[in-house]
């Protein structure tokens, strides 16, 4: 049986000792580039080997990551972004975090969301209440946050993700769905503030494991509805996430449908 509160120690100290690179490297430039648009900086690749001696080391369970990749274990298997919104982060904008979460049969049972510069860690234990610094939430209520839904990224050549022209209609699609989109460049921060209460809804189009499983987690355990891009139940492999209270979830999978049926993709 896994510890889960000892494996979250473990995330919690680890993710300590990577904050001191996060914030000392704070606008590096480019190290590597992994693509269009995307790149590493050398404080990617730094935290990332941090984290990964300082988890395996702590907990004997390996690691899958962003930069280095490795075997996503589906019996248990640490996954994390070493700085998620590197783009952010290399021009000095403080939305940009450290994505730590422990998998368990292709689910997470541990999650921790740092965000260093907007002084946010987002903890949360599988079947317990979200924390946000050490204090737990209460339940999300569409009473107590604003009308707000984070998006990603608008920019996207593959259709599987949902191509840049029906990212725009979407944007349009949830204005009239009375939820206003936000743009944070960070997927996690973006689940993170759907879970505290901050946006009543999260988008992210993302396929990659390590951007979506630390904030399902945190939206699940903030008694948040949190699916797979298309509303089935997440898992890895999946693409994207959709999170957020029950009646802003719902709002934003009518909106995807409707930009679906007018790109003829669906009935």
């Amino acid at each position: 049986m896994t510890d889960v509160t000892g494996n979250l120690k473990a995330a919690e100290a680890a993710v300590d000792a990577a904050r001191e690179i996060f914030v000392n490297e704070l606008g590096a430039a480019p190290a590597l580039r992994k693509g269009s648009g995307d790149f590493a900086t050398a404080a990617d690749l730094a935290i990332e080997e941090l984290l990964r001696d300082k988890l395996t080391g702590a907990t004997g369970i390996g690691v899958f990551g962003e930069e280095q990749g490795g075997k996503l274990d589906e019996h248990a298997c640490w996954v994390v972004d070493p700085i998620d919104g590197t783009s952010n982060y290399s021009t000095g904008n403080p939305n940009c975090a450290i994505l730590v979460s422990l998998l368990v049969e292709r689910q997470p049972v541990v999650a921790v969301v740092d965000a260093p510069l907007l002084d946010m860690r987002m903890t949360a234990i599988d079947g317990q209440p979200v924390h946000l610094n050490g204090t737990e939430l209460p339940p999300l209520s569409e009473a107590t946050s604003a009308p707000h839904v984070g998006v990603g990224s608008l920019f996207s050549r593959d259709r599987r993700r949902m191509p840049s022209n029906q990212r725009l209609d979407l944007a349009g699609a949830l204005t009239r769905a009375h939820l206003r989109p936000r743009i944070s460049g960070s997927v996690g921060i973006d689940l993170a503030f759907a879970a505290q209460g901050i946006y009543q809804a999260a988008v992210s189009f993302s396929p990659h494991v390590w951007d979506n499983s630390a904030g399902i987690l945190l939206a699940r355990s903030a008694g948040a509805v949190a699916t797979a891009g298309d509303g089935t139940p997440w898992e890895p492999g999946k693409v994207g996430a959709v999170v957020g209270t029950a009646k802003a979830h719902a709002a934003v999978m009518e909106a995807i449908r409707k930009v679906r049926v007018d790109a003829g993709e669906e009935e």
